[in-house]
């Protein structure tokens, strides 16, 4: 059956979006352990709660296993004299390997013989990895931030108070750092007993739950989910619950216990979103909502704990909303006693950046970028003063006291303010959709006010940073231009916009030029920004399961119409299938070779022969067929017409011969080549295509 050893890290409160990823650091490094070590096992558990992090490995083989190995001695020739006896060399080398002369053998080497001893390597035994490698494997776990305590020499989120460390029954104790290592752990902070001691690993789970420690992370979700729910049905609603939030107030509580608390009426009032964002964002309590999506007077919390007191706890929580909403009541009515038009002058107080100016400034460049992206896209003029009289208004809010205190609600009040300002739908709504997508899976903007507003914001935001020389770098990327990227590119894929994205690039480093007489090498960055708008083009499309050789074939055209991108792979990618692809592949691959060794596309007709002629002819036959198919976007037909070329081209290369001496000669076969070589790339760069 194996052993089995419980490794529990007791500690101050972690935070709970520390949990997923440290407990992951666990359960990887001491998989790499065991791995190395070669010992073997069935299974690594983990499980965590705010005040401890516990992983139970079932299965492990005591030892490692005894290994033959060779060790090389001295020499044959100094091992042995003229009689054949062994010298002093060989006598100190079978002492020192504790082997006698039957071990010894002899072993060539880069020509040369060496005495070579064959023993048994003895394997490390469990406990002795364990003690010297633990503390090693718990100091190499890293967090968002660190802390020091107590003059430790060890960082660590937070504290470390105690930990167990029992391999079946017995207590596996190693150094570290003063912190004692034993079979006891502790219970709930405030229900269960300080010292609990744990004579086997199998009697741990329930002793932890006899001293109100749910250590099952799902069993804890379980509760609250089920307990809030019955709560918000028994007052006639349904709970308001997101999976973040649920996982966070997880990860929050040892013992959950759900309660009911009550919202007083005069704060329902309030736009529904000033009263969820401090219950969810700020308190971690569930808002309860009625079958419209209306919130009801009533917040579902989490308590750390059992049901005694109850009421005193829930007079509490209901003080600690009231207090918020309160603020937030207070907020609401100073900032709209203005129109929100009121507070574009206190925009120039804010600094966005400190090289690319104020909020007013962003405003400014945001404003003229829309305007431009509009004239591109052609909309109507109704539109067109709908994006003007967002892109207006759209950091308004950030300087309102609400967002100051409230920064989650940052476009969400821009358009309750914006409403209440008189502002239409259209230019209400666009001020909150400029900030989507926010997250990977967010909702992408709704309306073409909104679209062009958040592509503008973003991409001001991109340009500015890369032109100050702020850019992602690995897996740091503190301005979420990463993000800020793939939510132009969504937007732009879901609502088909026929766009120029390095029209829009210049734009809006123009705009910096303009407004913020900001320096830089623009040629430069304006290549690292498309590179890294390239970047991102190809993980979206690889991320849906397109052939990476299609991304690179389309995208190596240099086209940077993202919408045309989209077209040409559904296009393309079914046309792959087509049977000979193989053979078609290999006759463009020999245009393309060559016809890269020229830039000019010039064809003399009366210079052509025989099989020259026939590919030149059948070439001229198509050529305005394929490029109106271009031009109507149909890349699938204009590829059939191309392959027609196939015997052509085959019997051009069997017949003629390119690189030859005579220069015209030559150039004009490139030429010849080039032509075809060049409508090939109207289409996508085949070249680029790997055939199955």
């Amino acid at each position: 059956m194996g052993k089995k050893y419980l490794l529990e890290i007791g500690m101050e409160e972690l935070p709970a979006k520390y949990v997923e990823n440290t407990m992951s650091q666990i359960k990887e490094k001491l998989t790499d352990l065991f791995s190395q070590e070669e010992i073997k096992f069935e299974e690594i558990k983990t499980y965590s709660t705010p005040r401890r992090l516990v992983v139970l490995v079932d299965g492990l083989e005591e030892k490692q296993a005894d290994s033959l190995v060779e060790v090389k001695g001295p020499s044959k020739d100094i091992s042995f004299d003229e009689d054949g006896n062994p010298t002093k060399a060989l006598l100190g080398f079978m002492r020192g390997q504790k082997v006698d002369l039957n071990s010894i053998f002899i072993k060539e080497i880069n020509n040369v013989d060496y005495t070579h001893a064959r023993l048994v390597k003895r394997g490390k035994e469990l406990e002795e990895i364990l003690k010297l490698e633990l503390a090693k494997l718990i100091k190499s776990i890293t967090f968002p931030k660190s802390m020091k305590w107590g003059g430790k020499d060890i960082r660590f989120a937070r504290p470390i108070r105690w930990i167990v460390s029992i391999l079946d029954d017995k207590i596996i104790a190693f150094d570290f750092e003063g912190i004692e290592v034993s079979n006891i752990t502790r219970g709930h902070r405030f229900l269960g007993k300080t010292d609990i001691r744990i004579s086997n690993i199998d009697e741990y789970f329930k002793l932890l739950e006899d001293n109100y420690v749910l250590l099952d992370g799902n069993k804890r979700m379980e509760i609250i989910k089920y307990g809030a729910e019955k709560l918000a049905k028994e007052v006639g609603g349904k709970l308001h619950c997101d999976k973040d939030l649920l996982d966070e107030v997880t990860n929050l509580v040892e013992y959950p216990t759900p309660i009911l608390g009550r919202i007083k009426k005069e704060y329902l009032n309030l736009p529904k979103d000033v009263l969820i964002t401090p219950m969810k964002e700020h308190l971690r309590y569930f808002p309860v909502l009625d079958d419209r999506g209306r919130l009801l007077p009533y917040f579902i919390t989490v308590r750390n704990g059992n049901q005694d007191y109850i009421d005193t706890v829930i007079k509490g929580n209901e003080k600690v909303l009231g207090a918020r909403l309160e603020d937030a009541k207070f907020f609401f009515n100073e900032d709209i006693s203005y129109p929100l038009e009121h507070y574009t002058e206190f925009l120039k107080d804010i600094v966005f950046q400190d090289k690319l100016g104020s909020l007013y400034d962003k405003t400014k460049r945001i404003a003229k970028l829309s305007e431009r992206i509009s004239e591109y896209l052609g909309v109507g003029e109704e539109t067109k003063k709908n994006v003007a009289r967002a892109s207006a208004l759209a950091k308004n809010d950030l300087v309102t006291k609400m967002v100051t205190e409230f920064t989650e609600l940052q476009g969400k009040m821009g358009m309750e303010y914006a409403h209440i300002s008189g502002e239409n739908e259209i230019v209400s709504l666009a001020i909150y959709e400029q900030y989507l997508p926010r997250f990977a899976g967010d909702d992408l903007p709704s309306t073409t006010a909104g679209s062009i507003l958040s592509i503008a914001d973003k991409l001001d935001t991109i340009c500015g940073l890369f032109a100050i020389g702020i850019h992602p770098t690995g897996s740091q990327d503190p301005f979420a231009l990463r993000r800020g990227a793939l939510g132009i590119i969504n937007i732009i894929l879901d609502k088909r916009l026929d766009l120029q994205l390095m029209e829009l690039i210049e734009s809006a480093l123009y705009m910096y030029i303009d407004e913020n007489s900001l320096a830089f090498d623009y040629n430069v960055i304006k290549l690292e920004i498309m590179d890294f708008f390239v970047g991102r083009i190809k993980n979206i499309f690889a991320d849906k399961g397109v052939r990476y050789d299609l991304i690179d074939s389309v995208i190596n055209r240099k086209t940077d119409n993202i919408y045309d991108i989209k077209l040409r792979i559904e296009k393309i990618s079914p046309w792959l299938d087509k049977e000979g692809l193989s053979d078609i592949l290999t006759a463009f691959n020999r245009v393309s070779s060559l016809a890269i060794k020229t830039d000019s596309d010039t064809v003399k007709r009366d210079l052509l022969e025989s099989e020259e002629i026939n590919l030149y002819d059948s070439y001229n036959k198509i050529e305005e067929k394929v490029h109106e198919h271009i031009s109507k976007r149909e890349y699938d037909k204009a590829l059939d017409l191309l392959v027609t070329l196939k015997d052509p081209i085959d019997n051009f290369f069997d017949q003629v011969m390119v690189m030859v001496e005579d220069e015209e000669l030559r150039n004009n076969r490139l030429g010849l080549l080039r032509k075809i070589y060049n409508s090939m790339l109207m289409v996508c760069d085949l070249s680029k295509i790997m055939s199955k």
